[in-house]
Parts: structure tokens; sequence; C-alpha cells
């Protein structure tokens, strides 16, 4: 891999969970810490306050594993993907911005988060989510129950636009329904990771 280092023979490197894809850290690399690294498959950065290699976890025992490792476009930067043990930060924190080393689904995260607030809110004459969930689970999951079957028919037809209509009117009502259950999207991915080969 072609690295280009800067003046002080360094070059930045972030760290990102490869399962989570959340951004962990910031380290720093010369080229032996990056050979060791390889070697080791245990991130190794060049510590700029020590001036010597410092492998992470070598004294917290919160190592970070290597899975990957990338160059940027201009051959400055390494992204490299770990799966930390432990938090990764130095105070103790998951990550050095003292954020939640857990999956975010992007908007999905944000959809389940509208639909805890709005039925935490109980605005049934505002609010649908509130409305259908004043009726009970069992017309939470009868209403699941008919997208479904709405995406199935619109399946067979060859209208995209209806099935992906339908197919988003499926997806939210079964957020609900997960919500109405007391589970996320995070449970189902972990039952699916369960059942991975």
């Amino acid at each position: 891999m072609k690295i280009k280092y800067d003046q002080n023979g360094l070059v930045p490197a972030v760290i990102q969970d490869a399962t989570t894809k959340q951004v962990l850290m910031l380290g720093y690399m010369n080229e032996e810490a990056y050979n060791k690294t390889i070697d080791t498959k245990q991130v190794t950065f060049f510590s700029r306050s020590k001036q010597r290699l410092w492998t992470k976890g070598e004294e917290s025992g919160n190592f970070l594993n290597l899975v990957d490792i990338k160059n940027d476009c201009d051959n400055d930067t390494l992204l490299l993907q770990v799966h930390p043990v432990g938090p990764t930060c130095h105070t103790g924190t998951d990550t050095c911005w003292k954020e939640e080393n857990t999956s975010s689904y992007g908007f999905f995260s944000t959809l389940e988060a509208v639909i805890k607030e709005r039925v935490a809110n109980k605005d049934t004459q505002k609010s649908y989510v509130a409305s259908l969930f004043s009726k009970g689970i069992n017309k939470v999951a009868q209403k699941v129950g008919e997208e479904a079957v709405e995406t199935v028919i619109e399946a067979m037809d060859s209208n995209d636009e209806l099935f992906l209509y339908e197919s988003a009117d499926l997806l939210f009502h079964y957020l609900m329904l997960l919500q109405a259950k007391g589970f996320t999207l995070k449970d189902i991915e972990a039952e699916l990771k369960k059942r991975q080969k």
C-alpha cells in the first residue's frame, strides 16, 4: 500500500468499528506502527506524546483487532476497520467523542425515535401512531398483516411505484409492531446475526 507520510513520518489513522460503522478514535501511525499492525492484527500507533510505538490496549486490555485497512484517495489518511475489545477512549467511553458505539440504521433509527416519541406523547387526535397504539397490540399487528397482503398484491403487479408505496407502509407499521412488543431493529439485527453462517 502506498502511504504518504507527513514531514514527521506520520499518517492519520481513523479508527472505525467494522460492525457498527461508528468512528471510534483518531490516531497516528509511522511506518513501523503500520507494519506492526499488519503483522499482529492489533492496531498500533505512534504516540506523539510518548514518542514511541503504542499498541492500543497494551495496558487496559481494550485492544483494537484489525479487520481491514484502506488508504484514502490522496494516500495520506488511513481508515482502519476494527473489532474493539471494550471501550476505545482512555476516559472509558466507547468513542473519543463520548458517543455510544451501537449500530445506527440511518433514517430508520430516526423513524424508530419518532414512533417512540409519538407513543409517549399519547396525542391520539394529532398522531396516527398514538391513535393506533391506543387501540392495542392486536390492532397494530392486524395493520401489519393488512400492509403485508397489500405489498404482496403489488409485488405481483407491474406498478413499481405502488409496490414501493405499500412496502414503505409495511415497514413503517412493522417498526410500530416491534415497539409495541418492546423490541427495536437492534434486536432483529442480533437475531439475524445468530443465524449467519
